[in-house]
């Protein structure tokens, strides 16, 4: 199965001077745990997941305060939507996260998660004898 059977289209985008709060309840009222974050002055792409909101909160930082472009992750690792999902497994796991942005021609197309991965591997192995 490929990562393009598997991700969520449903993409928000949000700007680097959301405020975490902001940012917080835009991904509640879609139910997703990562946005991409695009900052058009620091040219590219980055990610802001809920573990990122969770962290600045736990710090006792001020979430009305801290604006999302402190807290996005600007190193990123992206998936193409013809990748394996052994291929983006293998990725998360090696970097220690839980979402790939889905690049389409250097667009974002959609977000994989382990959540979406596990959805999709979970029914084969149900299958499977015990």
């Amino acid at each position: 199965m490929l990562v393009r059977d598997a991700m969520s289209t449903v993409i928000l985008t949000i700007g680097p001077t959301h405020t975490l709060r902001q940012a917080a309840a835009l991904m509640s009222a879609r139910k997703i745990g990562a946005a991409v974050v695009h900052d058009p002055d620091a040219g590219g792409i980055g990610i802001l997941t809920e573990r990122d909101i969770l962290n600045s909160v736990g710090l006792g930082q001020d979430p009305d305060a801290e604006r999302t472009h402190a807290h996005t992750t600007n190193d990123v690792v992206f998936a193409a939507p013809a990748w394996t999902l052994e291929e983006a497994a293998a990725a998360m796991a090696h970097g220690g996260f839980r979402h790939l942005i889905v690049l389409d021609g250097g667009e974002p197309v959609g977000i994989v998660s382990v959540r979406d991965i596990i959805r999709c591997w979970a029914p084969a192995r149900q299958q499977v004898p015990a």
